[in-house]
């Protein structure tokens, strides 16, 4: 049975920890958050890891607990850790692939694109003076302190670290949505009415992370949407299916490979 670490911090990354259970392989799931482990406990047989682990200690593990294969369903946006996996990986010469959500064209002439949290920022402020930020809590300081001559409203997680991040950020009770999605198109247009949005900022998520819902929303309003967009890594091994998964863990070993 090859012992596999899966990085499922996403909901699709949840989806893929229980196929691979089911397809018979003994799966580690990390993630970075009691949550996380709850939403993952229900797959019995899982074995959970809920540390957030640098490339050193991912090193470490990957010794300490004999892994033989790595899969990255990180979220699209969680860059450095994709970059630690693959470093990680290429030094230890052991298998891993990407597991990367797809990406599809949304058709809306009011979205504008910035390519990182600062340009967002930045662009969202020339378009409009109050600003409902999706994009959850990671990178809300970017905004609050670029956006200090503006209304910014964050929709977050409701947990109590986020919470906590969104106080300590300054931001007011009336300025804070702490909702968990998923968000159809009509309640996404309530909340930016509600709000008196004037620009809606998110990022590239996939169908699974709603953007859709959250562009139509926009445009039922006639609002201007900044876009984020993934950052570009270039992955060794790369796929957009939980068949691709398997199909790459079930290879025969390269030479000089692990698995």
């Amino acid at each position: 049975m090859k012992k596999i670490f899966l990085i499922a911090g996403t909901e699709d990354g949840r989806e893929l920890a229980g196929f691979l259970l089911s397809m018979g392989y003994d799966v580690t799931a990390s993630v970075v958050s009691s949550y996380g482990r709850q939403l993952l406990e229900r797959y019995e047989g899982l074995k959970i890891n809920d540390r957030r682990l640098d490339a050193e200690e991912l090193s470490a593990y990957i010794d300490e607990h004999g892994i033989e294969a790595v899969v990255d369903a990180s979220h699209p946006y969680a860059e450095n850790v994709s970059s630690n996996v693959m470093k990680v990986c290429r030094e230890k010469k052991l298998p891993c692939i990407r597991y990367e959500r797809g990406e599809h064209e949304l058709n809306y002439d009011k979205i504008y694109h910035a390519n990182n949290y600062d340009a967002a920022a930045d662009l969202a402020a020339k378009l409009g003076r109050i600003i409902f930020l999706t994009t959850g809590s990671r990178s809300l300081k970017v905004f609050v302190e670029r956006l200090k001559d503006c209304e910014v409203i964050a929709r977050v997680l409701p947990t109590a670290a986020v919470l906590t991040e969104c106080e300590r950020l300054g931001m007011t009770p009336k300025n804070i949505v702490a909702m968990l999605g998923p968000f159809s198109r009509e309640l996404n247009a309530a909340m930016f009415r509600q709000f008196r949005a004037e620009v809606i900022v998110t990022k590239d998520g996939g169908s699974i992370g709603g953007v859709d819902e959250k562009v139509e929303a926009a445009s039922m309003l006639g609002l201007p949407v900044v876009m984020i967009d993934r950052p570009k890594l270039h992955y060794d091994n790369e796929t957009n299916s939980f068949d691709g998964v398997i199909k790459f863990i079930s290879q025969p070993p390269a030479e000089g490979d692990r698995l």
